[in-house]
């Protein structure tokens, strides 16, 4: 029997994509092909972690020189701060990589494409979750910087529907938390855990939020499900079992870890629009056969710890 071909990462330097590779190897012989701008430093990460021997980095010169059962797009910007400050380049460079992917789907029809979307195609408006019937919402007159992100995964989104004889399926990330998040970004979550491990006290908005945040365990078996079912085109909503508003998430901070809080007088301005239900209630990846193991607050004290301990 012949092994399965490899997976192809694209972006496999980015936090998403560094602990799908760990799921993967944990969990699977299946083999990996990783492409990155800078393959050597992908190839120390790998080191540090025990991989050096199992997975090969390359830059995206390469990609494409062999058969792949599927590729899974993670280039992109998880920062939102930093989203805002590329502006408009955010749409060429996914543009290019989607391309890329888009070409070798032409002479290769088989493959699966899986891309990394975000809960930002929906627009800016979250006064409420959405929906399988939400439709998105962008200010077309007035377009700032904090737009650009959403509309150039919503493009991509576009452009995949328009081949709906590709097996190509776009996860739709919203909030996704690890121990191996680099704390100095700018989210809330970071916000509160830099506090806990510098033993300081972090100001925090009145606003009242809600926030579905997907454990690396859950995202690996979304993936799975989605290389496992038959041939499909169609978007997912990422989500855990279930959200956890702000101030439920407060408590069980200050309660496990000492978190200390003082109350601005106003909300903080968001990088990219206020979102006071930043998530989604359409269900259509448990048709597939994904259930998530955990809740939000279930996975984000998981992680938590393991900063924690690393920090000690």
């Amino acid at each position: 029997m012949e092994p399965p071909l490899p997976i192809a990462i694209l972006g496999a330097n980015s936090q998403i994509a560094r602990d799908l590779i760990l799921s993967f190897a944990r969990q699977e012989s299946v083999a990996l092909r990783l492409f990155v701008r800078e393959p050597q430093g992908m190839a120390q990460w790998l080191q540090q972690v025990g991989c050096a021997g199992r997975y090969v980095s390359a830059d995206y010169g390469q990609f494409g020189s062999e058969t792949y059962q599927a590729v899974i797009n993670f280039v992109g910007v998880g920062d939102p701060a930093k989203a805002v400050r590329m502006g408009a380049s955010v749409l060429e460079i996914t543009w290019h990589y989607d391309s890329l992917v888009l070409d070798y789907l032409q002479r290769h029809p088989g493959c699966r494409y899986l891309f990394l979307s975000s809960g930002a195609v929906y627009g800016a408006r979250f006064s409420e979750p959405v929906n399988a019937e939400t439709s998105a919402c962008l200010p077309i007159n007035a377009l700032s910087a904090q737009d650009y992100y959403g509309i150039a995964k919503l493009h991509a989104e576009c452009r995949h529907r328009a081949r709906p004889e590709q097996a190509i399926v776009d996860l739709r990330v919203f909030n996704y938390f690890s121990h191996t998040q680099d704390l100095a970004a700018r989210f809330l979550i970071t916000d509160l855990l830099r506090a806990i491990v510098r033993q300081e006290v972090v100001t925090v908005g009145p606003d009242y939020i809600v926030r579905d945040f997907l454990h690396p365990d859950d995202f690996y078996r979304l993936v799975q499900c989605v290389l496992r079912a038959g041939p499909l085109n169609a978007a997912l909503d990422c989500y855990s079992r279930a959200p956890v508003d702000k101030p439920s998430l407060l408590t069980a901070l200050q309660a496990r870890f000492g978190l200390q809080t003082r109350q601005a007088e106003a909300a903080a301005v968001n990088a990219t629009g206020s979102k006071p239900h930043y998530y989604s209630l359409q269900r259509r990846a448990a048709a597939l056969g994904y259930q998530p193991a955990l809740t939000s607050l279930q996975g984000i004290l998981l992680e938590a710890e393991k900063v924690l301990q690393a920090a000690r």
